[in-house]
């Protein structure tokens, strides 16, 4: 499966971003879907999680109350919507994906997802 992010960029604090995610060449059935974002000199971070049936979402504290993570109708998009956004969100941002067989799952552990994308650049200014 391959990923492909887009949406991010440069702007200011107190703005907003939409990140997407799609599948390249299939489909996002059957998969629990999740954001992560590496900033220079850290590790790679989980920001949100989706089940495969989008019904049940999970946040880590960073980004709680401000991100909000997504499907499209068809599940096939996974989308991140980032507002309120500060200069310590600058990082490359990564969609995830694992094969499931619950649609309820939601998955948060970092070694636990078996493929990802190439990542988008997201830029705050102060």
């Amino acid at each position: 499966v391959q990923l492909v992010e887009s949406g991010g960029g440069l702007v200011q604090a107190g703005g907003s971003l939409r990140l997407s995610c799609a599948p390249s060449g299939r489909t996002f059935s059957n998969y629990a879907m999740g954001w992560f974002r590496q900033a220079p000199g850290k590790e790679r971070e989980l920001l949100a999680g989706i089940s495969w049936n989008g019904n049940r979402t999970y946040y880590t504290d960073p980004v709680k109350g401000r991100f909000t993570i997504s499907r499209g109708n068809a599940k096939n998009t996974v989308y991140l919507q980032m507002n309120s956004l500060k200069p310590e969100d600058t990082a490359v941002y990564y969609c995830a994906a694992r094969r499931i067989i619950s649609r309820i799952v939601v998955v948060t552990t970092l070694d636990e997802y078996e493929y990802w994308g190439q990542g988008t650049q997201v830029t705050v200014s102060s």
